[in-house]
């Protein structure tokens, strides 16, 4: 390779590990970022002191400044978009954080210009990245669970709405967390948890199930404790904070997704993945309320029932070192546009189902 690929951040809020992981990146010269916000700007120096390329307020102005090979796309949902096809028709690759994007309309036409322009596109579904994933679906595909009919896959909160500081059930203030509320204005997010922490849920379990098509969904979603919350800080709360559903396949699989960012439950985080199939059975769960996590396989042996437990797995490469890959060698990237836009379908259809009251067909 003779020179390194440039790229090209949007967005320091979650884009901060996305520059992170470029910075890292011996192929690559991170040559631009952009954020709106004054306060990610001033502390970029202090966050990612390796950085020395130029700093732009808006995203779209860097596509249109700078001659990139890779952006990032790490804002609100509601741009995710109309940056990523901009940017894939300035000849760049894009990795765009999750969800790919408010609908499915948009996920649809942002693979429609990545085949166009022959640009790749992923999608940041963190958790397929992680090393215990990785091993869940090695075992997986080396057989260990067989035909996998049933899926459940959780993420619920005690109270942790994003944009809210201090919200618990009893004394929460109401207090606006620096991150702002954007996360539960609809216009902008598209929905709340099922959106935001749900997403990451069903991609994992899809990924692991083999990825089977969804014919039809019958949901729920709720909103009993946001719009309490937001209120006292003189904010509009138009998303749920609990959404459910039962999704069936064409293979005849189903798997139940709950997501919550507030909920009467005993953890702060509550994070699991129940897979069965013929052959074994696999559950991974998350350890003291928090992000790591722990997997169990289950399966009969000589003729009892057998359990064990994950002691460790290897290190696995990030999204961000894996995207990168991908373009310099031109390999396929882990999480394909088509995959995404899968995604999409499946929150539509849990929305409209909610709203409905009825099972709704995914075409």
């Amino acid at each position: 390779m003779s020179s390194k690929l440039k790229a090209g951040v949007i967005g320091l809020g979650m884009g901060g590990g996305h520059l992170a992981g470029y910075l890292q990146h011996p192929d690559v010269d991170v040559v631009a970022v952009a954020d709106r916000r004054a306060d990610r700007r001033a502390l970029l120096q202090v966050n990612h002191p390796d950085f020395n390329g130029k700093v732009y307020v808006e995203g779209m102005e860097m596509i249109e400044k700078e001659k990139l090979d890779i952006v990032s796309v790490a804002v609100p949902n509601n741009q995710h978009m109309e940056l990523t096809v901009a940017a894939l028709e300035s000849g760049a690759h894009v990795l765009c954080e999750k969800p790919m994007a408010m609908n499915t309309a948009e996920a649809e036409k942002m693979l429609e210009t990545s085949r166009r322009c022959g640009r790749k596109l992923g999608i940041d579904f963190s958790y397929r990245f992680n090393p215990q994933s990785r091993a869940m679906k090695d075992m997986i595909e080396q057989g260990a669970l067989g035909n996998i009919y049933y899926g459940r896959t959780v993420w619920l909160r005690r109270a942790g709405i994003p944009g809210l500081a201090a919200n618990d059930f009893n004394t929460g203030s109401g207090k606006t967390a620096p991150m702002g509320s954007w996360f539960f204005d609809k216009k902008q997010s598209g929905g709340g948890p099922l959106i935001d922490l749900g997403v990451h849920r069903l991609d994992l379990a899809l990924w692991l199930m083999n990825s089977p098509n969804p014919t039809w969904v019958l949901a729920g979603a709720y909103t009993k404790f946001g719009d309490k919350w937001a209120k006292k800080s003189g904010l509009e709360y138009t998303v749920e904070d609990l959404a459910c559903a039962m999704i069936r396949f064409d293979n005849g699989a189903m798997l139940e997704l709950d997501a919550a960012w507030a909920s009467h439950i005993r953890e702060r985080e509550h994070q699991t993945i129940r897979l069965l199939g013929d052959k074994g059975g696999m559950y991974q769960y998350n350890l003291n309320e928090g992000y790591t996590y722990q997997v169990e396989y289950y399966s009969d042996v000589a003729g009892r029932p057998f359990d064990s437990a994950m002691h460790a797995a290897s290190p696995a490469p990030s999204a961000y070192e894996l995207f990168v890959n991908s373009v310099r060698d031109d390999t396929p990237f882990l999480v394909q546009p088509e995959e995404g836009v899968k995604v999409m379908k499946i929150l539509d259809a849990i929305y409209r189902s909610a709203q409905s009251g009825a099972p709704e067909k995914i075409d």
